[in-house]
């Protein structure tokens, strides 16, 4: 079973919260848009800390390191199977200047060539209702979850 750990950035910006959001780079993701992009996030091996592996894979994608008061989110459970334990920060990051880590995949699929991309192509801030409409369906849930946790706070 795969598991992935991930970081969900929020802000709050006239009254509204905003989600950090990634999209995957390569030929597969190119024209996907709805649905196709994520939270920071990458595989964990099975004896690694899932907050640690969390906070590397933010820096990997974004080239920014990170540190704060993390909220620990519900794992969700994506269409494939991989479980996703995922952590919300409150912070600003500024989206000039992000830059991603590069990996080899097989493209076309099966062909035995390889092509070098870059792991995320695009960083954006999105509104809470957009976010949820351009994060994968399953990791949605991280939003519900921090928006419940944040609204239970309020006075």
């Amino acid at each position: 079973m795969k598991i992935s750990a991930g970081i969900l950035l929020f802000k709050r910006q006239n009254k509204k919260l905003f989600y950090f959001l990634v999209h995957p780079g390569g030929p597969f993701w190119k024209n996907k848009d709805l649905g196709a992009w994520s939270v920071p996030k990458g595989e964990a091996s099975k004896d690694e800390s899932l907050m640690e592996r969390a906070i590397t894979e933010f820096y990997e994608e974004t080239g920014k390191t990170i540190s704060g008061n993390f909220i620990e989110l519900k794992p969700v459970k994506q269409k494939a199977g991989k479980t996703v334990y995922g952590w919300a920060l409150e912070s600003d990051l500024e989206t000039d200047g992000l830059y991603s880590n590069t990996i080899s995949i097989d493209w076309p699929p099966k062909s035995g060539k390889t092509l070098e991309i870059p792991e995320v192509d695009r960083w954006e801030w999105f509104e809470s209702e957009e976010a949820k409409k351009k994060i994968n369906p399953a990791q949605c849930d991280f939003i519900i979850q921090l928006e419940e946790i944040l609204n239970s706070e309020r006075p």
